[in-house]
């Protein structure tokens, strides 16, 4: 499968869960992929076709610095996936401004500045594809419906739904030749998820998808690299869902 030979993608928060797995579908998708995350020089994340920046996605610096590595080290920038995300849930009344903040700047901040930092270079690839360039932003069912406890995590996700569309709506106007859209997992088998959640909560996650299960991470990746192609030529401000039922409840 060659649909994004010769393109360049950025995928933050590349080193496990959904991101890794985007990189692993990326790149058999033909794609080269510089991959962010927080950690200092992981071997695992350079090859032929991948090279690795470290990024805090809440560092408007950072994301200075990582675009110019982009750029020195691929000349151009064509996909865009705005990965990386934490959590962020409990009662509304005992969360700490701090962690409320917390939240926000990886996970709508860190968005906001992907997308004002990727831009330029995103239009200036754009323009070698039918369907331009693509920002793929990875929200989360969370984003559409909300869970008791989870204050934070729902607005955040919900950001960047909102945040997703508007941009489309500007580029569009705009006559950039960026595409820009959300996709919105379900409860997904993430080494983070698995981790911080016990029987109880695993068993919630599994009964309540109507497919009976949670998703693999690459189902998510597969969603993405469509997004990323000009198979999705004519979508922009799109919400894909992937949650195995969840929403149509």
């Amino acid at each position: 499968m060659n649909r994004l030979a010769g393109r360049v993608a950025l995928v933050t928060g590349g080193l496990r869960g959904i991101g890794q797995a985007t990189v692993e579908r990326l790149l058999h998708e033909g794609a080269s992929v510089m991959v962010a995350d927080l950690e200092e020089s992981p071997a695992e994340a350079v090859g032929p076709n991948t090279s690795y920046v470290r990024l805090d996605v809440g560092d408007e610096g950072q994301w200075q610095n990582a675009v110019a590595t982009v750029q020195a080290r691929f000349g151009r920038l064509d996909i865009l996936v705005a990965n990386a995300g934490i959590g962020g849930t409990g009662p509304i009344r005992e969360i700490s401004l701090d962690d409320w903040h917390r939240t926000m700047r990886v996970n709508l901040d860190g968005v906001f500045l992907a997308i004002k930092h990727c831009a330029d270079l995103l239009a200036q690839s754009g323009r070698d594809h039918r369907g331009g360039a693509s920002i793929i932003n990875i929200s989360s069912i969370m984003g559409l419906v909300a869970l008791p406890g989870a204050g934070p995590y729902n607005a955040s996700k919900g950001g960047v739904r909102l945040l997703t569309k508007s941009t489309a709506l500007e580029f569009a106007a705009s006559k950039l030749p960026i595409r820009v859209n959300s996709v919105h997992p379900g409860f997904v088998e993430t080494p983070l998820l698995m981790a911080t959640s016990d029987a109880d909560a695993l068993a919630f996650y599994t009964a309540g998808t109507p497919m009976g299960r949670m998703a693999h991470p690459s189902e998510i990746a597969s969603a993405v690299a469509f997004l990323a192609s000009d198979d999705a030529s004519f979508m922009t401000g799109s919400e894909l869902v992937v949650d195995g039922g969840w929403t149509a409840q």
